[in-house]
């Protein structure tokens, strides 16, 4: 049988271009209703950064918000079997939501909350905790003032994800696999959690996005032929994490850490040299770990006790607790029972875990390690919150890039199985150390 020819380079941008453009375009389904609790804040932060009072960046983000609200409340009383045929709640719902919103703003504003960036939409505690957080408020900057709040908004959230699937793309090419799988890596991102959560306007989307380019780095270092390439990639990624969200940072570069740790020990323990660039994309997540610590630190970010009273004592609308932390404990335990109980009840997520951990191990084992890695924070980001009430588990979402790159990889693997002789090419061995070539 004759051997399937191989994309060209151009047919694989040609395919990269439009997944992403039909997955613009399906977003047009949806331009307004995607905001959660979390945005107004950062959309007052990035109105603040252009020069609007707390009074003109509150009055933007509240009506942002409330035409939202409407929004999803019209198409929801569209479909009710009850009130489909009730007056359109529009005005209702839009005049509720500014009075309410704008009853604690003033509120504030009168009291004299007027430090810091964010309008007052909440304690001055609460909105330390957004303040910390300058990076996505940069990025809505641009949009939001060239082409307005609604479509800046929008449009800033399908750049951002349509960037994520173009980067899991990259990676898997970058490992060798065929352009067919790299592609349906893309998909996975626009199809899973992860491209919905990444379109709310919020930080996750920005997350995702700059974990992926540290992954690539990981990759480029693996690969060998690349090293210095991939570690800056890494190193500007923990960087821009650090702005966006610094615990996100802190959690993956330990994460990245202990990759590396776990990856040159394997190598010793059959007899060879960890290798350069792993060593050096160790210390770089090693020094990460410090300077983050450090930095946080120096600019009075909130704590991890901030953070867990912040939990407990739900967004400090009650008193601080006396003991915190043997609480925080118990709720832990209470919560990973309960969520392991959700998970058996609807197990695609854990069986797309076990599943992509396991292609990518078998695949790509050096790499594998590197991705469990990243999709581990997810898991950290969770327990470090553990709230069974979080919208659309965005705090665990880091976790879905574990299938978005392994369920390829493990696709490559059975296409290589079932495939005739010679209809998939072999992908050549992507490491060069102590005189082989291998990712084992």
């Amino acid at each position: 049988m004759r051997a399937l020819p191989r994309p060209t380079r151009t047919n694989a941008r040609t395919w990269v271009v439009v997944l992403a453009a039909v997955f613009a375009v399906l977003q047009l389904a949806n331009v307004t209703g995607r905001d959660t609790p979390d945005t107004k804040n950062y959309l007052s932060y990035a109105l603040s950064l252009r020069g609007d009072s707390k009074r003109e960046s509150a009055a933007t983000a509240i009506d942002y918000v409330c035409a939202g609200r409407a929004s999803a409340a019209r198409r929801e009383q569209s479909v009710d079997v009850n009130r489909f045929q009730a007056p359109n709640p529009t005005r209702r719902v839009t005049e509720k939501c500014r009075r309410d919103l704008w009853a604690g703003v003033d509120r504030r504003l009168r009291a004299g909350q007027t430090s810091g960036h964010i309008a007052p939409f909440t304690s001055e505690r609460f909105m330390r905790i957004f303040e910390a957080r300058p990076g996505y408020p940069m990025l809505l900057l641009p949009f939001v003032t060239v082409f307005g709040v609604t479509w800046g908004i929008w449009l800033s959230s399908v750049l951002v994800t349509v960037a994520g699937g173009v980067l899991a793309f990259l990676i898997l090419r970058t490992l060798r696999a065929p352009t067919g799988v790299a592609l349906t890596g893309q998909a996975l991102f626009y199809v899973l959690p992860c491209g919905t959560t990444a379109m709310r306007p919020m930080t996750e989307g920005l997350l995702l996005a700059l974990t992926l380019v540290a992954l690539w780095g990981c990759a480029l270092t693996l690969r060998g032929n690349r090293p210095g390439t991939g570690v800056l990639l890494v190193t500007a990624a923990l960087v821009l994490l650090f702005a966006v969200k610094h615990s996100q940072a802190l959690f993956l570069a330990l994460c990245l850490a202990g990759a590396c740790a776990v990856v040159g020990v394997r190598r010793r323990g059959r007899g060879r040299l960890p290798g350069q660039p792993l060593v050096v994309l160790g210390a770089v997540a090693g020094c990460a770990v410090a300077g983050i610590l450090l930095a946080a630190q120096a600019l009075h970010y909130p704590s991890e006790s901030e953070s867990v009273q912040d939990l407990l004592t739900d967004h400090f609308a009650r008193p601080d607790r006396a003991r915190p932390w043997p609480e925080f404990l118990g709720l832990e335990g209470n919560f990973w029972l309960e969520w392991l109980r959700r998970q058996f009840w609807e197990p695609l997520f854990l069986t797309s875990l076990v599943a992509s951990a396991w292609g990518a191990l078998k695949q790509r084992p050096a790499f594998g390690v590197f991705l469990l890695a990243a999709a581990f924070t997810g898991l950290v980001t969770h327990a470090a919150h553990p709230d069974i009430t979080v919208y659309g588990g965005r705090l665990i979402v880091m976790a879905w890039l574990l299938p978005v790159v392994g369920l390829p990889l493990l696709l490559e693997r059975a296409v290589r199985v079932w495939a005739p002789p010679g209809a998939v090419p072999v992908p050549r061995p992507l490491m060069h150390e102590s005189g082989t070539h291998s990712m084992r």
